[in-house]
Protein backbone atom coordinates (compact mmCIF):
# COMPACT_ATOMS: atom_id res chain seq x y z
CA UNK A 1 0.00 0.00 0.00
CA UNK A 2 1.57 3.63 -0.90
CA UNK A 3 2.65 6.07 1.74
CA UNK A 4 -0.50 8.57 2.14
CA UNK A 5 1.22 12.06 1.33
CA UNK A 6 0.16 15.29 3.27
CA UNK A 7 0.33 18.43 1.34
CA UNK A 8 1.34 21.41 3.05
CA UNK A 9 1.04 24.55 0.50
CA UNK A 10 3.26 27.69 1.69
CA UNK A 11 6.55 27.39 3.02
CA UNK A 12 6.11 29.64 5.86
CA UNK A 13 6.55 29.64 9.80
CA UNK A 14 3.37 27.84 9.76
CA UNK A 15 4.23 25.22 6.57
CA UNK A 16 7.18 24.41 8.52
CA UNK A 17 6.23 24.23 12.22
CA UNK A 18 3.18 22.05 10.64
CA UNK A 19 5.64 19.66 9.11
CA UNK A 20 7.44 19.78 12.19
CA UNK A 21 4.52 18.92 14.06
CA UNK A 22 3.08 16.10 11.58
CA UNK A 23 6.70 14.51 12.71
CA UNK A 24 6.31 14.93 15.66
CA UNK A 25 3.02 13.47 15.96
CA UNK A 26 4.37 10.07 14.53
CA UNK A 27 3.39 11.11 10.74
CA UNK A 28 5.81 8.66 8.98
CA UNK A 29 3.87 8.85 5.40
CA UNK A 30 5.24 11.78 2.48
CA UNK A 31 5.01 15.45 3.62
CA UNK A 32 5.64 17.94 0.35
CA UNK A 33 6.02 21.46 1.41
CA UNK A 34 5.53 23.75 -1.29
CA UNK A 35 7.29 27.39 -1.32
CA UNK A 36 6.98 29.90 -3.64
CA UNK A 37 10.49 31.98 -2.65
CA UNK A 38 13.53 31.04 -2.88
CA UNK A 39 14.30 30.81 0.45
CA UNK A 40 13.64 27.90 3.15
CA UNK A 41 11.08 28.81 5.72
CA UNK A 42 12.01 31.73 7.47
CA UNK A 43 10.34 34.32 10.61
CA UNK A 44 8.61 37.40 9.31
CA UNK A 45 8.99 39.68 12.73
CA UNK A 46 12.93 40.37 12.55
CA UNK A 47 12.29 41.77 8.77
CA UNK A 48 10.97 44.63 10.40
CA UNK A 49 12.47 44.70 13.57
CA UNK A 50 16.05 43.12 14.65
CA UNK A 51 17.19 42.02 10.87
CA UNK A 52 16.01 45.41 9.22
CA UNK A 53 17.89 47.27 11.95
CA UNK A 54 21.00 45.06 11.27
CA UNK A 55 20.96 43.46 14.90
CA UNK A 56 20.68 40.33 13.72
CA UNK A 57 22.14 38.00 11.31
CA UNK A 58 20.03 36.40 8.36
CA UNK A 59 21.05 32.32 9.70
CA UNK A 60 18.97 33.47 12.71
CA UNK A 61 16.04 33.90 10.93
CA UNK A 62 15.52 30.39 9.50
CA UNK A 63 12.72 28.40 11.13
CA UNK A 64 14.90 25.31 11.10
CA UNK A 65 18.69 24.08 9.53
CA UNK A 66 18.61 23.31 5.78
CA UNK A 67 19.29 19.82 6.84
CA UNK A 68 16.55 19.28 8.95
CA UNK A 69 14.63 19.23 5.81
CA UNK A 70 16.39 16.38 4.61
CA UNK A 71 16.83 14.70 7.99
CA UNK A 72 12.94 14.57 8.40
CA UNK A 73 12.21 13.20 5.13
CA UNK A 74 10.57 16.71 4.53
CA UNK A 75 10.11 16.80 0.58
CA UNK A 76 10.79 20.82 0.40
CA UNK A 77 10.29 22.45 -2.60
CA UNK A 78 11.23 26.18 -3.10
CA UNK A 79 10.60 28.63 -6.46
CA UNK A 80 6.90 26.68 -6.76
CA UNK A 81 3.35 28.53 -6.90
CA UNK A 82 0.25 26.45 -6.24
CA UNK A 83 -2.21 27.57 -9.39
CA UNK A 84 -5.22 25.33 -8.85
CA UNK A 85 -6.90 23.03 -6.31
CA UNK A 86 -8.73 20.01 -7.33
CA UNK A 87 -10.43 19.23 -3.63
CA UNK A 88 -12.77 16.04 -5.71
CA UNK A 89 -9.18 14.81 -7.35
CA UNK A 90 -7.41 15.45 -4.57
CA UNK A 91 -4.72 17.47 -6.27
CA UNK A 92 -2.88 20.52 -6.51
CA UNK A 93 -1.38 21.96 -10.19
CA UNK A 94 1.59 24.02 -9.55
CA UNK A 95 3.36 26.30 -11.74
CA UNK A 96 5.53 24.16 -13.34
CA UNK A 97 2.55 22.15 -14.87
CA UNK A 98 3.01 19.57 -12.37
CA UNK A 99 -0.15 18.47 -10.58
CA UNK A 100 0.60 17.01 -6.79
CA UNK A 101 -1.81 14.68 -5.45
CA UNK A 102 -2.52 14.37 -1.45
CA UNK A 103 -4.30 13.01 0.82
CA UNK A 104 -4.90 15.41 3.36
CA UNK A 105 -3.58 18.85 2.30
CA UNK A 106 -3.07 22.31 4.67
CA UNK A 107 -3.13 25.47 3.04
CA UNK A 108 -0.56 27.93 4.77
CA UNK A 109 -0.30 30.15 2.25
CA UNK A 110 -0.36 33.85 4.15
CA UNK A 111 -1.01 37.11 3.16
CA UNK A 112 0.32 39.66 0.54
CA UNK A 113 1.14 43.51 1.55
CA UNK A 114 -2.06 45.70 0.45
CA UNK A 115 -0.95 47.68 -2.49
CA UNK A 116 -1.30 51.70 -2.70
CA UNK A 117 -3.83 52.53 -5.20
CA UNK A 118 -2.50 55.91 -6.31
CA UNK A 119 -0.98 56.90 -9.40
CA UNK A 120 3.08 56.36 -9.19
CA UNK A 121 2.70 53.43 -7.01
CA UNK A 122 4.76 51.43 -9.82
CA UNK A 123 7.79 53.38 -9.78
CA UNK A 124 11.12 52.49 -8.73
CA UNK A 125 11.67 53.08 -4.86
CA UNK A 126 8.00 52.23 -4.16
CA UNK A 127 9.03 49.62 -1.25
CA UNK A 128 7.10 47.24 0.71
CA UNK A 129 7.86 44.96 3.60
CA UNK A 130 6.64 41.43 3.40
CA UNK A 131 9.76 39.14 2.51
CA UNK A 132 13.28 38.84 3.50
CA UNK A 133 14.46 40.10 -0.22
CA UNK A 134 11.74 43.38 1.02
CA UNK A 135 13.72 43.68 3.90
CA UNK A 136 17.06 43.71 2.44
CA UNK A 137 15.71 46.17 -0.29
CA UNK A 138 14.89 48.81 2.47
CA UNK A 139 18.13 48.44 4.24
CA UNK A 140 20.03 48.73 1.74
CA UNK A 141 17.94 52.05 1.13
CA UNK A 142 18.62 53.05 4.40
CA UNK A 143 22.18 53.17 3.45
CA UNK A 144 21.85 55.85 0.30
CA UNK A 145 18.84 57.57 1.37
CA UNK A 146 18.82 60.79 3.40
CA UNK A 147 14.76 60.58 3.62
CA UNK A 148 12.42 58.03 3.75
CA UNK A 149 8.38 58.87 3.46
CA UNK A 150 6.25 55.93 5.37
CA UNK A 151 2.69 55.28 4.01
CA UNK A 152 0.81 54.05 6.73
CA UNK A 153 1.28 54.33 10.92
CA UNK A 154 0.34 50.70 11.69
CA UNK A 155 2.81 47.89 13.23
CA UNK A 156 4.97 47.52 10.36
CA UNK A 157 5.22 51.06 9.18
CA UNK A 158 6.07 52.72 12.79
CA UNK A 159 8.74 49.65 12.77
CA UNK A 160 10.30 50.29 9.56
CA UNK A 161 10.22 53.89 10.53
CA UNK A 162 12.01 53.62 13.94
CA UNK A 163 14.26 51.43 11.90
CA UNK A 164 15.04 54.37 9.62
CA UNK A 165 15.39 56.65 12.21
CA UNK A 166 17.99 54.38 14.59
CA UNK A 167 20.24 54.19 10.86
CA UNK A 168 20.02 57.72 10.37
CA UNK A 169 17.67 58.82 7.96
CA UNK A 170 14.80 61.09 8.41
CA UNK A 171 11.79 59.30 8.30
CA UNK A 172 7.98 60.82 7.78
CA UNK A 173 5.54 58.67 8.89
CA UNK A 174 1.97 59.34 6.71
CA UNK A 175 -1.14 58.08 8.71
CA UNK A 176 -4.91 58.13 7.24
CA UNK A 177 -6.33 58.39 10.64
CA UNK A 178 -6.11 60.91 13.86
CA UNK A 179 -3.39 58.92 14.86
CA UNK A 180 -0.81 55.99 14.31
CA UNK A 181 -2.68 52.66 15.80
CA UNK A 182 -5.85 54.80 16.88
CA UNK A 183 -8.47 52.47 15.70
CA UNK A 184 -5.68 49.22 16.86
CA UNK A 185 -5.68 51.06 20.03
CA UNK A 186 -7.81 54.51 20.86
CA UNK A 187 -6.70 57.59 21.63
CA UNK A 188 -5.39 57.18 24.46
CA UNK A 189 -2.86 54.64 24.05
CA UNK A 190 -2.16 56.05 20.33
CA UNK A 191 -0.92 59.17 21.58
CA UNK A 192 1.87 57.31 23.11
CA UNK A 193 3.04 55.81 20.15
CA UNK A 194 2.50 59.10 18.25
CA UNK A 195 4.85 61.00 21.30
CA UNK A 196 7.17 58.14 21.21
CA UNK A 197 7.93 58.87 17.26
CA UNK A 198 7.78 62.78 17.46
CA UNK A 199 10.64 62.25 20.42
CA UNK A 200 12.61 60.34 18.03
CA UNK A 201 12.60 62.78 14.96
CA UNK A 202 9.50 61.53 12.89
CA UNK A 203 7.88 63.82 11.31
CA UNK A 204 4.28 61.99 12.04
CA UNK A 205 1.36 63.71 9.66
CA UNK A 206 -1.99 62.71 10.96
CA UNK A 207 -5.25 62.55 8.84
CA UNK A 208 -2.61 62.77 5.65
CA UNK A 209 -4.17 60.95 2.48
CA UNK A 210 -1.64 60.10 -0.41
CA UNK A 211 -2.80 60.65 -4.18
CA UNK A 212 0.49 60.73 -5.75
CA UNK A 213 4.20 59.02 -5.96
CA UNK A 214 6.29 61.56 -7.54
CA UNK A 215 8.56 61.01 -10.36
CA UNK A 216 11.81 62.70 -10.39
CA UNK A 217 12.35 60.86 -13.82
CA UNK A 218 13.71 58.10 -14.69
CA UNK A 219 10.65 56.22 -13.31
CA UNK A 220 12.61 56.90 -9.68
CA UNK A 221 10.29 57.81 -6.49
CA UNK A 222 11.06 61.37 -5.17
CA UNK A 223 8.16 61.27 -2.56
CA UNK A 224 4.63 62.20 -2.61
CA UNK A 225 1.63 64.51 -3.02
CA UNK A 226 -1.23 64.40 -0.19
CA UNK A 227 -4.76 65.36 -1.24
CA UNK A 228 -4.36 68.74 0.63
CA UNK A 229 -1.66 69.20 -2.07
CA UNK A 230 1.40 69.49 0.22
CA UNK A 231 4.56 67.67 -1.13
CA UNK A 232 6.61 65.53 0.77
CA UNK A 233 10.15 64.81 -0.90
CA UNK A 234 11.60 61.73 0.16
CA UNK A 235 14.61 59.70 -2.02
CA UNK A 236 11.83 56.52 -1.07
CA UNK A 237 8.71 55.61 -0.20
CA UNK A 238 7.48 52.67 1.96
CA UNK A 239 4.35 51.29 1.98
CA UNK A 240 2.65 49.37 4.78
CA UNK A 241 -0.88 49.69 5.13
CA UNK A 242 -2.21 46.28 5.95
CA UNK A 243 -2.40 42.92 4.35
CA UNK A 244 -4.80 40.92 2.47
CA UNK A 245 -4.99 37.01 3.54
CA UNK A 246 -3.79 34.78 -0.02
CA UNK A 247 -7.12 33.07 -0.73
CA UNK A 248 -7.36 32.65 -4.20
CA UNK A 249 -6.06 29.12 -4.27
CA UNK A 250 -8.88 28.21 -1.88
CA UNK A 251 -12.22 30.13 -3.52
CA UNK A 252 -11.47 29.30 -7.00
CA UNK A 253 -11.66 25.56 -5.09
CA UNK A 254 -14.70 26.37 -4.02
CA UNK A 255 -13.66 26.30 -0.19
CA UNK A 256 -15.28 28.91 2.26
CA UNK A 257 -13.98 32.34 2.00
CA UNK A 258 -14.16 35.62 4.10
CA UNK A 259 -11.67 37.38 4.94
CA UNK A 260 -9.37 34.21 5.11
CA UNK A 261 -9.84 30.58 4.44
CA UNK A 262 -12.63 29.63 6.89
CA UNK A 263 -11.62 26.97 9.38
CA UNK A 264 -13.55 25.67 12.38
CA UNK A 265 -11.75 25.12 15.80
CA UNK A 266 -9.73 22.30 14.81
CA UNK A 267 -8.65 24.38 11.62
CA UNK A 268 -10.77 22.18 8.87
CA UNK A 269 -12.39 24.06 6.36
CA UNK A 270 -15.17 23.34 4.50
CA UNK A 271 -13.92 20.86 2.52
CA UNK A 272 -12.80 17.17 3.61
CA UNK A 273 -8.97 16.74 4.17
CA UNK A 274 -8.50 20.15 3.87
CA UNK A 275 -6.92 22.01 6.26
CA UNK A 276 -5.74 26.06 6.67
CA UNK A 277 -3.25 27.47 9.23
CA UNK A 278 -1.43 30.94 10.21
CA UNK A 279 -2.15 34.13 8.15
CA UNK A 280 -4.75 32.76 5.52
CA UNK A 281 -6.82 31.27 8.07
CA UNK A 282 -9.99 32.59 9.71
CA UNK A 283 -10.57 30.56 12.79
CA UNK A 284 -13.26 30.04 14.71
CA UNK A 285 -12.31 30.80 18.07
CA UNK A 286 -14.03 28.95 21.02
CA UNK A 287 -13.04 32.02 23.79
CA UNK A 288 -13.98 34.77 21.74
CA UNK A 289 -17.05 32.62 20.31
CA UNK A 290 -16.20 33.98 16.87
CA UNK A 291 -14.06 33.70 13.56
CA UNK A 292 -10.97 35.59 13.55
CA UNK A 293 -8.11 36.43 11.01
CA UNK A 294 -4.71 36.65 13.43
CA UNK A 295 -1.64 37.70 11.51
CA UNK A 296 0.86 37.95 14.27
CA UNK A 297 4.32 35.74 14.47
CA UNK A 298 2.46 33.72 17.41
CA UNK A 299 -0.31 32.46 15.45
CA UNK A 300 1.36 30.97 12.66
CA UNK A 301 3.88 29.69 15.40
CA UNK A 302 0.93 27.69 17.38
CA UNK A 303 -2.21 27.03 14.79
CA UNK A 304 0.17 24.06 12.85
CA UNK A 305 0.26 21.76 15.80
CA UNK A 306 -3.57 21.85 16.26
CA UNK A 307 -3.88 21.40 11.96
CA UNK A 308 -1.29 18.88 12.67
CA UNK A 309 -3.27 16.69 15.14
CA UNK A 310 -6.28 17.26 13.25
CA UNK A 311 -5.20 16.18 10.00
CA UNK A 312 -3.57 13.18 12.16
CA UNK A 313 -7.23 12.14 13.15
CA UNK A 314 -7.14 13.42 16.70
CA UNK A 315 -9.30 15.92 18.70
CA UNK A 316 -7.40 19.58 18.88
CA UNK A 317 -9.08 22.72 19.44
CA UNK A 318 -7.06 25.95 18.51
CA UNK A 319 -8.02 28.37 21.76
CA UNK A 320 -4.83 30.62 22.64
CA UNK A 321 -5.21 34.07 24.05
CA UNK A 322 -4.24 35.78 20.44
CA UNK A 323 -0.68 37.31 20.96
CA UNK A 324 1.69 40.06 19.46
CA UNK A 325 4.60 41.88 20.41
CA UNK A 326 6.64 45.12 18.93
CA UNK A 327 10.02 46.72 19.75
CA UNK A 328 10.51 50.40 18.87
CA UNK A 329 13.35 52.72 20.08
CA UNK A 330 13.41 52.23 23.45
CA UNK A 331 9.83 50.81 24.00
CA UNK A 332 9.38 47.13 24.31
CA UNK A 333 5.43 45.88 24.32
CA UNK A 334 3.50 42.31 24.50
CA UNK A 335 -0.31 42.47 23.93
CA UNK A 336 -2.45 39.60 24.48
CA UNK A 337 -6.25 39.40 23.84
CA UNK A 338 -8.55 40.80 21.28
CA UNK A 339 -10.75 44.04 21.36
CA UNK A 340 -11.95 45.05 18.53
CA UNK A 341 -12.75 48.60 17.53
CA UNK A 342 -16.36 49.39 19.28
CA UNK A 343 -16.06 45.98 21.51
CA UNK A 344 -14.97 47.85 24.52
CA UNK A 345 -16.42 50.54 26.73
CA UNK A 346 -13.38 51.36 28.87
CA UNK A 347 -9.62 51.58 28.39
CA UNK A 348 -7.82 51.04 32.64
CA UNK A 349 -4.54 52.19 32.80
CA UNK A 350 -1.75 50.74 35.90
CA UNK A 351 1.43 52.84 35.86
CA UNK A 352 2.77 55.89 34.24
CA UNK A 353 1.73 57.22 30.34
CA UNK A 354 4.62 59.73 30.45
CA UNK A 355 7.25 57.19 31.34
CA UNK A 356 5.74 54.69 28.77
CA UNK A 357 6.27 52.13 31.63
CA UNK A 358 2.45 50.93 32.67
CA UNK A 359 -0.18 48.04 31.53
CA UNK A 360 -3.33 49.21 30.09
CA UNK A 361 -6.63 46.64 29.78
CA UNK A 362 -9.80 46.96 27.30
CA UNK A 363 -12.55 46.18 28.98
CA UNK A 364 -16.46 45.37 28.37
CA UNK A 365 -18.42 45.27 30.99
CA UNK A 366 -16.13 44.87 33.50
CA UNK A 367 -14.38 42.11 31.53
CA UNK A 368 -11.06 42.18 30.06
CA UNK A 369 -10.76 41.82 26.49
CA UNK A 370 -7.21 42.88 26.05
CA UNK A 371 -4.13 43.78 27.89
CA UNK A 372 -0.90 45.24 27.03
CA UNK A 373 2.26 45.57 28.84
CA UNK A 374 5.04 48.07 27.71
CA UNK A 375 8.45 48.08 29.29
CA UNK A 376 7.19 45.86 32.19
CA UNK A 377 7.62 42.46 31.89
CA UNK A 378 6.63 39.02 33.24
CA UNK A 379 3.32 40.04 33.39
CA UNK A 380 2.00 38.69 30.29
CA UNK A 381 0.78 35.12 31.40
CA UNK A 382 -1.59 36.72 33.93
CA UNK A 383 -2.74 39.23 31.48
CA UNK A 384 -3.52 36.05 29.41
CA UNK A 385 -4.90 34.72 32.21
CA UNK A 386 -7.74 37.09 32.86
CA UNK A 387 -8.59 37.44 29.59
CA UNK A 388 -9.52 34.05 29.72
CA UNK A 389 -11.06 34.06 32.41
CA UNK A 390 -14.38 35.93 31.31
CA UNK A 391 -15.09 37.18 35.31
CA UNK A 392 -15.40 40.89 35.64
CA UNK A 393 -12.53 42.80 37.76
CA UNK A 394 -12.45 45.72 39.67
CA UNK A 395 -11.31 48.70 38.04
CA UNK A 396 -9.52 50.12 40.90
CA UNK A 397 -8.23 47.15 41.79
CA UNK A 398 -6.68 46.66 37.63
CA UNK A 399 -5.46 50.25 38.10
CA UNK A 400 -3.66 49.92 41.30
CA UNK A 401 0.37 48.84 40.88
CA UNK A 402 0.12 47.63 44.32
CA UNK A 403 -2.28 44.83 43.85
CA UNK A 404 -0.84 42.07 42.27
CA UNK A 405 -2.34 40.64 38.64
CA UNK A 406 -2.75 37.08 40.07
CA UNK A 407 -5.39 38.41 42.49
CA UNK A 408 -7.57 40.08 40.49
CA UNK A 409 -7.95 36.44 38.37
CA UNK A 410 -11.56 35.33 38.98
CA UNK A 411 -11.52 31.88 40.93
Amino acid sequence: MAQPTYLIVGASLAGAKAAEALRAGGFDGRIVLLGQEQEAPYERPPLSKGYLMGKQDRETIFVHPSQWYTDNAIDLRLGITATALDPSGRTVTVSTGETVGYDKLLLATGASPRRLPVPGADLDGVLYLRSVQDSERIKDTFRHASRIAFVGGGWIGLEAAAAAREAGVEATVLERGELPLGRVLGPQIAQVFADLHREHGVDLRVSAHVSEILDRGGGKAAGVTLADGSVIEADAVVVGIGAAANTALAADAGLQVDIGVVVDAALRTSQPDIYAAGDVASAFHPLLGKHIRVEHWANALHQPEVAARSMLGEQASYDRVPYFFTDQYDLGMEYAGHAEPGSYDDVVVRGDLERREFIAFWLANGRVLAGMNVNIWDVNDAIQRLVRSGGTVERAALADPDVPLDQLIPA
